[in-house]
């Protein structure tokens, strides 16, 4: 659709020209002689181009109007020399740019496009926004059975408060997902959400990581630099695995959540900061304390609001809805013509206990899609790990390949699933890995072994 671009200009020669110009640059135009006229039609454009000398209502009253019953509608004024100081008063006003006259029309182009554009990116961050807040809203965390309705309210309660939130669970049960919803549901939505990985970060590197470091700290320190929790003032800082930070940095962190200050590495300043902690752990924080690997101060500190997220199998009846959910966004991303999972697909989605929980469904989902012939996923389209588990559970049928089809190898097998897989991903070898669950690096390194690279 063109953007369309209301001239306001009472000059019959020059509001001709300005229409039949821009009607040649691709935009749909409507030009009219007053101020008046133009209020009638300003909801119709997408910008509007106006002069500052009107009959009748004069331009900085129109900008007022304009600004009153359209405020997103950039306004671009035209303002004849001498009278540059009423085009600054009316940027204070709200007006998107102004154009002195006499001007070139290469001049006028510029400053169209560059409304247009800021309008643009203007509703795209406004969309972007309603899809975050659908993204994170209740309705997106699936749970229809009692526990997870537990969790829910849960949620409902704690989110609008600054509270500490400590979630426990397995790995993949939607810890994060769980936590960015808070986050929006919270006063603070407006603000960061900064997460940190506490097992992705070297013990060495991370007090600088939590609390920055000023310049000269320590080599290679060769500028200041904020820590994750300065660029999460205001907002909320999500502490991701936190059974793993070293106990040196559970002191810091403990004077964090008590005074909301801190030190930059190789300061004296304290810092003050206001932010609302959330953390998360997939290990029993009780025997890290008996184990002397966490300290007791801080649990208590952490675990003022628990939420305990429970795994996938203990929560079955969840498991439909969730397949049904990734198979939609997967196949709308892949382009895939798979729409449905047949019921027999389904009892063997019901039936798996799940070790790798809510991102363990997901991941089988997307892989299926490479194996699905029609719009209806079917059981051997379902490719699961039936690989030994802690604990040494015992394999379906005793067998480790009980999962391939019937006569194939598993080589055979390895072959033709990267072969679709890359396939998939049109050749695109990064792709493919992520769609195989994959390194990029350990996927070439296949490739070579197979006589495929």
């Amino acid at each position: 659709m063109k953007p369309r671009i209301l001239i306001v200009e009472d000059e019959e020669k020059l509001r001709r020209v300005l229409e039949l110009h821009l009607e040649s640059a691709g935009y749909e135009v409507d030009a009219v002689a007053n101020a008046e006229e133009g209020l009638k039609r300003a909801d119709a454009a997408s910008l509007i181009l106006t002069d500052l000398r009107l009959p009748s209502m004069d331009g900085m009253a129109f900008l007022e109007s304009i600004r009153r019953s359209n405020p997103t509608t950039p306004v671009v004024v035209m303002t004849a020399f001498g009278t540059v100081e009423l085009a600054v008063e009316a940027m204070k006003k709200g007006a998107a740019d102004f154009l002195p006259k006499p001007f070139s029309l290469d001049h006028l182009n510029a400053v169209v496009r560059k409304a247009l554009e800021v309008l643009s990116l203007r509703n795209e961050n406004i969309r972007l926004k309603e899809e975050l807040g659908k993204r994170y809203h209740f309705d997106s965390i699936v749970g229809a059975g009692p526990k997870m309705q537990e969790i829910l309210g849960a949620i409902a309660r704690v989110a609008p408060t600054r509270t500490t939130v400590l979630l426990c669970g397995e790995s993949g049960v939607g810890k994060d997902l769980i936590a960015r919803t808070l986050h929006h549901h919270s006063p603070r939505a407006t603000q960061p959400f900064v997460k940190i990985n506490c097992t992705a970060i070297p013990e060495n590197l991370m007090e600088s990581e939590l609390f920055g470091f000023e310049k000269g700290a320590f080599t290679g320190a060769v500028a200041a630099k904020p820590g994750k929790f300065e660029q999460a003032d205001g907002g909320t800082v999500f502490l991701d695995e936190i059974g793993d930070v070293p106990l040196a940095i559970q002191v810091k962190l403990l004077r964090v959540l008590q005074e909301r200050e801190f030190e930059r590495l190789g300061s004296n300043k304290t810092r003050k900061i206001d932010v609302r902690v959330i953390a998360a752990t997939n290990v029993d924080l009780r025997r890290a304390l008996e184990e002397g690997n966490f300290r007791e101060d801080l649990y208590y500190r952490l675990n003022v609001f628990p939420m305990t997220i429970p795994p996938l199998r203990e929560r079955r009846e969840d498991i439909p809805d969730l397949a049904q959910r990734f198979l939609e966004r997967f196949a709308r991303e892949s382009g895939s013509r798979a729409r449905a999972i047949s019921a027999s697909a389904m009892e063997k989605l019901v039936a798996y206990d799940w070790p790798g929980n809510v991102r363990e469904l997901e991941n089988a989902i997307e892989r299926s899609l490479i194996y699905v012939q029609g719009e209806t996923i079917q059981p051997e389209d379902i490719r699961l790990d039936y690989a030994p588990r802690r604990g040494g559970a015992a394999l379906p049928n005793g067998s480790p390949g009980s999962f391939l089809p019937e006569g194939v190898t598993l080589e055979e097998h390895e072959r033709q699933l990267i072969r679709e897989a890359l396939k998939r991903a049109g050749g695109n070898k990064s792709q493919a890995a992520r769609l195989l669950g994959l390194t990029r690096n350990a996927l070439r390194y296949r490739l070579a072994q197979m006589g495929l690279e």
